[in-house]
């Protein structure tokens, strides 16, 4: 997996962490991946659901030490 940005969304409380992985998926081109690190809980939460919504994939989803990474396919 090519990472093509990443956005640091650690420190920012909900909806930053979502309103900053939308900023950078707006810059992508449809399939290319986005990170996004985040230490907020409810960006689990948040994340899965917008992708439901969105049709955006979530490729994979790491939790480890109260941070949390997103890796995001553009659709």
């Amino acid at each position: 997996m090519i990472v093509m940005l990443e956005v640091d969304a650690t420190g920012f409380a909900c909806p930053m962490p979502l309103l900053k992985a939308r900023q950078g998926l707006n810059q992508l081109q449809s399939g290319q991946v986005l990170k996004v690190q985040a230490t907020d809980a409810g960006s689990v939460r948040d994340f899965h659901s917008f992708c439901e919504l969105s049709g955006h994939k979530m490729l994979e989803f790491i939790e480890c030490d109260n941070r949390y990474t997103y890796f995001l396919e553009k659709a």
